[in-house]
């Protein structure tokens, strides 16, 4: 996941998709970026988002991120749409990656983390998932508890 950088005032996780990683098998991550309207931005500063049940997907020839909410500005003399299709922006190599992952590989991209950068800029991370299965569910969080319960005894003895 997006982690911070020790000494960046303006880096801040304004969303976060925590189900993406338990439902999905995630094979990569990619940073892009998102076209807003001015009030979205501002609302999202306030930490008005959710990205939780979104979903991206190519089209003609696009990236576009679906379903994914932003609170209206109450200050904003003209406001938003609130879960508009919202613009993704990819190099047309990653772009035609994407295409290709999810049509041959039979994947999804889902969104990770929506945030504001060093410069202020707001950016999306997207992966490149598979689904999981109930039983790979299953598998990984029987992991992730032994890993857990690994670090207890190690602390204890």
């Amino acid at each position: 996941m997006a982690k911070k950088p020790a000494s960046d005032p303006n880096y801040k996780v304004i969303a976060e998709n925590r189900r993406a990683r338990f439902d999905y098998a995630i094979e990569d991550d990619i940073e892009c970026g998102i076209v807003l309207a001015g009030s979205e931005v501002k609302s999202l500063r306030e930490n008005s988002g959710n990205i939780a049940e979104s979903y991206a997907a190519v089209e003609d020839g696009e990236l576009w991120l679906v379903n994914s909410y932003i609170a209206p500005y109450d200050r904003a003399m003209f406001s938003h749409e609130e879960k508009r299709r919202r613009k993704l922006l990819v190099s047309k190599r990653e772009l035609s990656r994407l295409w290709n992952d999810t049509q041959r590989k039979g994947m999804t991209i889902v969104p990770l983390v929506m945030y504001f950068n060093h410069k202020g800029i707001v950016k999306l991370k997207i992966g490149i998932a598979k689904g999981k299965k109930n039983h790979d569910k299953r598998e990984t969080e029987a992991k992730r508890d032994w890993g857990r319960q690994k670090q207890r005894l190690l602390k204890q003895g």
